[in-house]
Parts: structure tokens; C-alpha cells; sequence
């Protein structure tokens, strides 16, 4: 690598090695380097070019005060002369060659030596988080009499309050985040179209005003379009139906007020437009690919009514969500509903168009080489720009996270580590010949920090695999949580590592929506799945005896720690007795239930006895991955036996103490925003 090119890739964050999995260093090429440098608007293609940047580049980096300065409350910042805040709350503060550590939290400005720049204010650390229990869930794989081939947002609510009324403290759900509206509907919740807006397939049609303000004849109408529950989930008949239903029912709505929410009508503009020329942007005539173009603005006149029923489906979703919070906090759960938030975006999508100024345009988001993955990964998705975060003041990034958690008790941070470093792909390059660009992570941590101090919101970051050790250092010293997962919870020899050993600060689960469920593990159905679907890298025969020397290995650790029965001898056989799959998936809750871990997370496919995991990465048609339905109905799993077991389990190991969520329900924002809460023990 030459030097100079090193030197300016330092600068911008861009790194021009990394270590793999195998705590090897891999050097990366230089033409990648000078291709994602380019991608941050850095000419590299010449040594004449390199030369200028650089020395551009080092200007930048010694100007007086960053675009945007953050600061932990309770902490100080030297000036380079006096200067004025201007508060979030209209009052103005001099001072005199450093930033005090009494600022208020919040968004302000800071004027100081000619600049005009954002100044926010961070607390330092979160509250604790409470020691609960909780389930997760995929919302989509709910049913019951009044859905519409999905689960729904009634679902949600009626699941939430059950949940709470019997011992469980919160419900972790998968992305909730819009799509596309013309056919064909994405299935992946991780690959939306916005993070900042909420997909009207999960709204339940008979729970609107338009609804119940409708004359007997149309409600008819509109009961008749609800279609039936497949063996697979049909996302696509699911949305036309419930789009022809709402379409019905508009007439008899409310009027949205567009002008009072800017975001929200360039959104609902995506939509119509997106309807006419198809779900990428990128595809549209080119006189439609920016937001405020008047071609746009024209389309936006003609298609008035689109635009206005699809801003009017994100106020049903509001007022929807609105209704799983409130039974939440009836039910009296310590935490809530936790939301997830996906780790990018669908780049023709409608934060692609809306927000393409602050984001790498051609970038596409994935991981380096590992052991599963030995070809990288290329999870298509966009990237916010790090030098156009700051310049801007991170608005959009405050903005996606505001929205997100305006109905959330909760925020799962995907892929977490991407707040530090996130693995860049230039246009034309394979998976493996990307680089990891990096991020002011003090600015997103911080950032991430206040917006949930003022939601009143617990954090947990998705933080498995290969992550940095500043990343869970950074998340414990924030109260955020990592996660813990049974199957990765090994030692140096590949055995089960006991529950006791496991992190505090963390939320602990038996699997992940990419993993295998407890009984398709404990059957080999993850290998013989593998096995049809041509992703295994070795001999079949070869995953089969590693599958089953993994639950050899499992219960030997779960009887160890007296959480499984020891086993009967009978004179048939020379060895311990095989235990009966569903004990032993007792006995992996019981496991949780004995972690020290702040938070426990229960999947319903393993208490139910699915086999089969929600998505199998590494693949797109071939297997049906987001559309598998949970096995049983909402009214069969408050029904189930083993259901009730696992919730009696977990709520003896974890009863309420203190006040009650519902109690404690006002927003961070209103009350004293000191930052100073005690950080979570490891």
C-alpha cells in the first residue's frame, strides 16, 4: 500500500487492513481503497490526486471545532476562543473558552470562532436496565380469527397484554419497517424501504375509524376480501387485499394535515410514485430522481389522493402502534415492546431517494470472508455517509431513531458494531474485496443514548460474531446491552459454556431468526436442511456427526448444571438413555433462567416445537424464508401447555419488583436529565 494513499484512507476512515476471524491480518487491496475513497467524493486515482486530497483532507482535520460536537453531560470542552450556545429551548448561555459540563441534554448550536456548528449534548450512560423476561416475536407468524394471513397489529396488542398478564416483562419484535408498495412485496424486514416509517401490512383493517365509520354494506365488502391462512405466508395477496380494503374504507377518514409533517408527505410521495414506476427509484424517468425536483412536485399534484392515503395509513399505524404500547403498559411490563431496528436500507427504496444526500451512493453493505461465509457478505444495503452525518448534524440519523422510537419501549440495535465500523463494497467488487469504513462512534453511541433517554427506552445491541472489543465495552459503559446466544456460548474445546458464566449485561437467548430453533437443532434438521439446499461446505455425513456431538455436548452441559435429570441406566443399553427432545428444550429455558443476564428472550418457534428457523442466509427463493407461520394459533399458544411451563419457569426465576412500567411511562424528556445513572454490572 503506498503510503500516501495509506495515510489518506486514515483520514477518512477508511481502512487499508482488518483482521478475520482467525485474528489474521488481511491486507486490502489498494484498488478498493481508491474505489470506496471515491465513493466519499475522494479523488485517489493518481498520486497528483492523493497529494491534494491529503492535504485537504489535513486542513479539514485541524479546523478549530468538528461540523457537530458532541458532549457527555457532566463533562467539559476546551474552546479555541468564547463563544455562544444556543439552547434547544430558545435561551442562550456565553461561555468563555470551554464547553461546561451543566448543559442541558438536547440539540443546540455552539457559535465559536466564525463557525455556527450542532452541539448535543449525551448522557453518559442509560438507566440500568430491569432484570425481566420476554418473548420474541416474529409479528408475521401470529394468526387468529380476525388477521388477515398474517399476524397483525391487533395480534400484537392482544399477544402483548396476554404476555404481561403472565409474568413475561417485554416483546421483542422484528423490524417493523416499511416496503415497498408495487408488487412484488419484499418479505425480508431487514431490507426495508425506510427505517423511519412503518409497514401498513401488519395494520388491522377492522380496527380503523374508516372502518367503523362505514355504512353496513361497504364493511361487508371489505370482510369478504380477507383472505385465508396458507401453509406459507403470501405477502402478496396479504397487501393487494388489505390495500383494496383500505381503499374502500378512505372515504369514510379523516383528513391527514400533509403540511404539519414535511418527512412524512415526501414519504407518502415515494409511495405513490413508487405505485406508478415500480418499488427503485433508481429505475424511475430521471427527472424523478430527487425529492424536490419539480417534475416531482407535479406527480405529487397529480397523484394528491395517493400521496394522501398513504400518509393516512402511517397515521393508522400510529394510532395502531399506540394501542400495543398502551397494553403494554396495562399489563404492567417492566420494559415494553422493543423494536428492531435494521442495520441499513434498501438503496432504490424510499430513505435511498429521500435521504441519498448524507448517504454512499453505490455502496453496498456487508462482512468480510469468515468461516460460514467464506465468500464475504453482500447484504445489498446502503450506508450512511460519516462525513456527511456530521456536516448535516446527524439530523437523519436523529430523525430514523425519533420515529423509530416513538412507539417503542425498546430499541435491538442490528449488527450493532456498524456504529463503529461498517464493511463498505464498491460498485463492481465482490464481497470479499470490500473494506470497513469507519464511524464517529462516540456520535452514534451518543446520539443513540440521548433519543433513548428521552423515549424512556432500553438498548441492546445485536453484537455476536466477530465485533471489536470497544463494542461491548462501549455498549456496558452506556447500560446498553450486548447479546448472548446458547449455540455461541462455547469455550476454547467447542463445549456448551454454563448459564452462570454467561455476561450480565446482556440479553440472553437460545437461538436468532438466522439460527436453527431448539427443536430443529436437537433433530439435525438444520444440517439436513443444509444438505438439500447444497450449502454445506463439508461432507454431509461429516455435519451430521458434528450436529449430533454438539447435543451430546449441550446435554452434558445442561445435566451438568442439574438443569436436566440424570440419566436412567437400563440393561439394554451400555450408555446413558437419550432424553426426550422436549425436556431438553426445558431445560435449555431453565438454562436461561439460571444466566445472570438482564434480560431473557424466548422465541415461540422453540417452545412450540418448529423445526424450521424463520431465514436461512445464504439463500432467497430457495427456501421460504420470513413467510414459515408459528405452528399454532393466538389462541392455541395461550392454551399450550408448554407454553405456560416456560412462562412459569421464567417468570419464578424472574419476578417483578418495583414500580410497574405503567407507572414509570413518561417520557425521559420531561424529567431531569442528569446522565449520571450507575453503569450496569459485567
Amino acid at each position: 500500500m503506498n503510503r500516501r494513499l495509506a495515510a489518506l484512507a486514515n483520514v477518512h476512515g477508511v481502512s487499508t487492513w482488518y483482521e478475520d476471524w482467525r485474528h489474521r491480518r488481511v491486507e486490502v487491496a489498494p484498488e478498493t481503497v481508491v474505489g470506496v475513497l471515491g465513493l466519499l467524493g475522494v479523488d485517489a486515482t493518481s498520486p497528483a490526486a492523493v497529494a491534494d486530497a491529503l492535504a485537504a483532507a489535513r486542513a479539514v482535520d485541524g479546523a478549530a471545532l468538528p461540523p457537530t460536537v458532541v458532549l457527555a453531560h457532566g463533562t467539559s470542552r476546551a474552546l479555541p476562543g468564547p463563544g455562544v450556545v444556543s439552547l434547544e429551548d430558545g435561551g442562550r448561555r456565553a461561555v468563555d473558552g470551554e464547553l461546561p459540563g451543566d448543559l442541558p441534554l438536547g440539540w443546540h448550536r455552539l457559535a465559536c470562532a466564525g463557525r455556527d456548528v450542532t452541539l448535543v449534548v449525551v448522557p453518559r450512560r442509560l438507566p440500568v436496565p430491569p432484570r425481566t423476561w420476554g418473548w420474541m416475536l416474529q409479528l408475521y407468524a401470529l394468526s387468529s380469527q380476525r388477521s388477515w394471513g398474517l399476524g397483525d397489529f391487533g395480534d400484537l396488542a392482544e399477544f402483548t397484554g396476554w404476555a404481561g398478564d403472565n409474568g413475561a416483562g417485554l416483546v421483542l419484535l422484528n423490524p417493523l419497517h416499511a416496503v415497498g408498495p408495487a408488487h412484488p412485496v419484499a418479505t425480508s424486514p431487514y431490507s426495508p424501504a425506510s427505517r423511519r416509517f412503518v409497514n401498513p401490512l401488519y395494520l388491522r383493517v377492522s380496527d380503523t375509524g374508516a372502518y367503523r365509520a362505514a355504512d353496513p354494506a361497504t364493511r361487508a365488502v371489505v370482510d369478504a376480501l380477507r383472505p385465508d391462512r396458507g401453509e406459507l405466508i403470501d405477502y402478496d395477496e396479504v397487501w393487494a387485499a388489505k390495500r383494496h380494503a383500505l381503499e374502500l374504507l378512505y372515504p369514510y377518514a379523516q383528513p391527514v394535515d400533509l403540511a404539519a409533517d414535511p418527512a412524512l408527505t415526501t414519504f407518502a410521495t415515494w409511495c405513490a410514485l413508487a405505485e406508478r414506476h415500480g418499488n427503485d427509484w433508481r429505475a424511475w424517468p430521471a427527472e424523478l430522481h430527487h425529492p424536490d425536483a419539480p417534475a416531482v412536485a407535479e406527480q405529487r399534484r397529480q397523484l394528491a389522493d395517493r400521496v394522501a392515503l398513504h400518509a393516512w395509513l402511517q397515521h393508522l399505524c400510529d394510532e395502531q402502534l399506540d394501542a400495543v404500547t398502551a397494553a403494554a403498559r396495562a399489563a404492567g411490563m417492566p420494559v415494553g415492546v422493543v423494536h428492531d431496528l435494521a442495520v441499513g436500507i434498501d438503496p432504490g427504496g424510499a430513505d435511498g431517494w429521500q435521504l441519498a444526500d448524507v448517504l454512499a451512493q453505490g455502496v453496498r453493505v456487508g462482512a468480510p470472508p469468515d468461516d460460514f461465509n467464506q465468500l464475504g457478505q453482500d447484504w445489498g444495503l446502503a450506508a450512511w455517509r460519516p462525513d456527511r452525518l456530521a456536516e448535516t448534524g446527524y439530523a437523519a440519523y436523529r430523525d430514523m431513531l425519533r420515529r423509530t422510537l416513538r412507539h417503542a419501549d425498546g430499541l435491538r440495535v442490528d449488527h450493532v458494531a456498524g456504529l463503529w465500523r461498517l464493511w463498505w463494497v464498491p460498485p463492481g467488487a465482490g464481497a470479499a474485496e470490500g473494506t470497513y469504513v469507519r464511524y464517529d462512534a462516540d456520535a452514534m453511541l451518543g446520539i443513540l443514548a440521548l433519543e433513548a433517554h428521552r423515549a424512556g427506552a432500553v438498548v441492546v445491541g445485536e453484537d455476536l460474531g466477530t465485533v471489536q472489543p470497544a463494542v461491548t465495552r462501549g455498549l456496558r459503559g452506556r447500560n446498553m446491552l450486548g447479546s448472548t446466544v446458547l449455540w455461541f456460548a462455547r469455550d476454547d474445546d467447542g463445549g456448551f459454556v454454563p448459564p452462570s458464566r454467561w455476561p450480565r449485561n446482556a440479553l440472553a437467548t437460545i437461538s436468532t431468526h438466522d439460527l436453527p430453533t431448539a427443536p430443529g437443532f436437537l433433530t439435525g434438521e438444520h444440517v439436513r436442511v443444509r444438505d438439500e439446499l447444497k450449502l454445506l461446505g463439508t461432507d454431509v455425513a461429516v455435519e451430521r456427526a458434528r450436529a449430533a456431538n454438539d447435543r451430546e455436548r449441550l446435554v452434558e452441559m445442561l445435566r451438568d448444571e442439574a438443569l436436566l435429570p440424570s440419566p436412567a441406566e437400563s440393561a439394554s443399553t451400555d450408555g446413558p438413555a437419550r432424553p426426550d427432545d422436549g425436556d431438553v428444550v426445558e431445560a435449555m429455558h431453565a438454562a436461561l433462567a439460571a444466566s445472570p443476564a438482564r434480560l431473557l428472550g424466548v422465541s415461540l418457534y422453540d417452545v412450540l416445537g418448529e423445526v424450521r428457523q424463520p431465514n436461512m442466509p445464504g439463500t432467497v427463493d430457495e427456501y421460504p424464508n420470513w413467510r414459515l407461520p408459528l405452528p399454532a394459533s393466538l389462541a392455541q399458544i395461550r392454551e399450550d401447555p408448554r407454553v405456560a411451563r416456560v412462562a412459569d419457569l421464567l417468570t419464578t426465576a424472574r419476578p417483578r419488583s418495583g414500580p410497574a412500567r405503567s407507572a414509570a411511562a413518561q417520557p425521559a424528556a420531561a424529567q431531569p436529565a442528569t446522565g449520571s445513572a450507575r453503569p450496569a454490572d459485567d
